[in-house]
């Protein structure tokens, strides 16, 4: 049995980093949707909002429990792997349901750079997650490295994709979803 807490404390400054930035920008994300709000109140903002705009927030809020879970002084590895590797299992399974629902969106169609950024990579980061939780019990160290790999993927496909809303919104009016 390996010691959690050995191998985990090396961890700990990258998931505090992570994490808090994850807790940041759901904040962010709140002011955002806040502000969009107020100015949209179409019908068609809501599936925009369900498809594009939830999703970062569940991005930032995955980082942010993965980050609290792998913080936590464990004793035994199989223990946080146990939770990641729900939270990423429930996650590749959202990010299915909401590329489901896009596909059923009918005032706007999702080019090659939607489905890379807010399907394809999300569904390549819980992917990560989901197996380096599952060997956390038997490969700790490089299962890590797995979990941080999509953890931090996840971030920077949050940033870009609240940017790519954000722009959107700001350049093309919010007459459609962001492309």
């Amino acid at each position: 049995m390996v010691d959690a807490t050995a191998l985990l404390s090396p961890w700990s400054s990258f998931y505090v980093v992570i994490g808090s930035s994850a807790a940041a920008l759901t904040g962010l994300m709140f002011v955002v949707i806040t502000i969009v709000t107020g100015s949209e109140r179409a019908t068609r903002s809501q599936d925009g909002i369900s498809t594009f705009s939830t999703p970062i927030v569940m991005h930032f809020c995955s980082v942010l429990f993965i980050s609290a879970a792998l913080i936590a002084p464990w004793h035994r590895m199989i223990f946080p792997g146990v939770l990641v590797g729900l939270l990423g299992l429930y996650n590749l399974a959202y990010v299915g349901l909401v590329a489901l629902r896009t596909r059923r969106m009918t005032l706007y169609t999702p080019d090659l750079d939607d489905w890379t950024w807010y399907w394809i990579l999300p569904l390549a980061s819980y992917s990560a997650i989901f197996g380096g939780a599952i060997g956390l019990e038997i490969a700790p160290a490089e299962a890590l490295f797995a979990v941080a790999a999509g953890a931090l993927l996840l971030i920077f496909i949050g940033i870009r994709n609240a940017w790519d809303i954000v722009t959107f919104l700001t350049v093309g009016g919010g007459a459609q979803p962001p492309s």
